[in-house]
């Protein structure tokens, strides 16, 4: 597909930055900002401060780069992110760490509009292939971004904030030289709010796209509760140390990088997107429902083995859906929209896996379990009326 169309080595490339900066600081992030004086409830608005920014930007980012193009808005994005490292690394006080995170947010919309160009750059059957690229391209970040936090914090702690601006600085350089514009239908958008509440809340109700958009965010919150589950149960149940806990998170990269690159299009081929979708969803509840119940590492890290290796067909066959059920003149928009029903689901998330986590350690990963399976009754919903070119 690189071969095919050069654009997607440049999209890539934005994916694996994004990657990179996340997997280098969600390491280090929470004991960086313990220099500065922070509390665990003051941590937690810090991690929370990127989420509910995203929310409020991504839709106004794919819309501007419906307006004005993909490039620039990709180059602004970036930046960005470069520019919120850089202010973390030298950051004086905490409140430039809040400072950092929101601008990280707000400027976080590059994986949408980079969503918009693999849109406008690929035929209908290549869609899910090219938004496999950008899941790959995380596996590849999540691999190596702890690495380099592992390698260089001990010289100084903010030296891998520096290796993440500079990283992301490289990629706005390579954006602005070598990806053209992809956006052939510029000005033809109806002038409209750049950020409507009122559309993103009845988004939910259209016909042709509320119950992708969804599927979306119960997904998510599906995975935050995952994620919580992750933490709280591999410490307090499972007694895993710091070091197997990181060659976890660290073996996870390796298989969505395995799962992006081979057995996505495996699967897209044999089953088709339909079934590919159900089959994955699936495979994830399952999954999800052997964790709540696993108390030892042996079947934890199998059922993990299994989740690395299907969890990352979702997104990509979600998006390639949702590409499909969308205007050309709208797809960065929708893909915005779609971004901010991943940011409520990553805020809402982790507020019901405390909850849940009150009654039971291990009792996030059976409400990840059941959202999962309100998913797959999504899924069906979609394919039961829609007559997609994929399916």
């Amino acid at each position: 597909m690189f071969k095919n169309n050069k654009n997607l080595a440049i999209i890539a490339l934005i994916a694996i930055v994004n990657a990179l900066g996340y997997g280098i600081i969600i390491p280090i992030l929470y004991s960086y900002s313990k220099r500065f004086g922070l509390t665990d409830f003051q941590n937690g608005i810090l991690f929370a401060l990127f989420s509910l920014c995203q929310f409020f930007s991504t839709p106004i980012i794919g819309r501007l780069s419906d307006k004005y193009g993909r490039k620039p808005l990709l180059i602004i994005s970036i930046a960005g992110t470069a520019l919120s490292f850089l202010i973390t690394a030298f950051a004086p006080s905490a409140i430039f760490l809040f400072l950092a995170r929101a601008l990280d947010g707000i400027t976080a919309g590059n994986i949408p509009v980079a969503s918009a160009v693999i849109t406008d750059t690929t035929e209908p059957k290549d869609r899910a292939k090219g938004f496999g690229i950008i899941g790959a391209a995380f596996g590849f970040g999540f691999i190596f971004g702890p690495a380099i936090s592992a390698a260089t914090v001990g010289i100084n702690a903010s030296i891998p904030f520096l290796i993440a601006a500079a990283i992301s600085l490289v990629a706005v350089v390579i954006t602005a030289i070598f990806l053209p514009e992809t956006n052939k239908n510029m000005g033809k958008l109806s002038h409209a709010k750049l950020f409507d509440f009122k559309k993103l809340a009845s988004a939910l109700t259209n016909k042709t796209v509320g119950a992708t958009l969804l599927l979306t965010l119960c997904y998510f919150m599906a995975f935050s509760l995952f994620i919580f589950g992750f933490q709280s149960s591999t410490v307090q149940v499972l007694h895993m140390s710091p070091t197997g806990i990181s060659l976890l998170f660290s073996l996870f990269g390796v298989l969505g990088l395995i799962s992006q690159l081979v057995l996505l299009q495996k699967a897209l081929k044999i089953f088709k997107v339909k079934k590919a979708l159900l089959f994955s969803l699936t495979w994830v509840a399952t999954v999800f429902a052997i964790m709540f119940f696993a108390r030892s590492v042996v079947p934890f890290v199998i059922a993990s083995v299994a989740l690395g290796l299907v969890n990352n067909f979702v997104q990509p066959i979600t998006q390639t859906i949702l590409s499909e059920e969308t205007e050309e003149t709208e797809q960065g928009e929708m893909q915005g929209l779609n971004a901010s029903y991943m940011s409520i689901g990553q805020i809402i998330g982790p507020i019901l896996a405390g909850a849940l986590a009150t009654i039971s350690i291990s009792a996030p990963f059976l409400g990840a379990s059941v959202l999962t399976v309100v998913c797959i009754y999504l899924a069906i919903k979609i394919f039961s009326h829609k007559e997609l070119k994929l399916v």
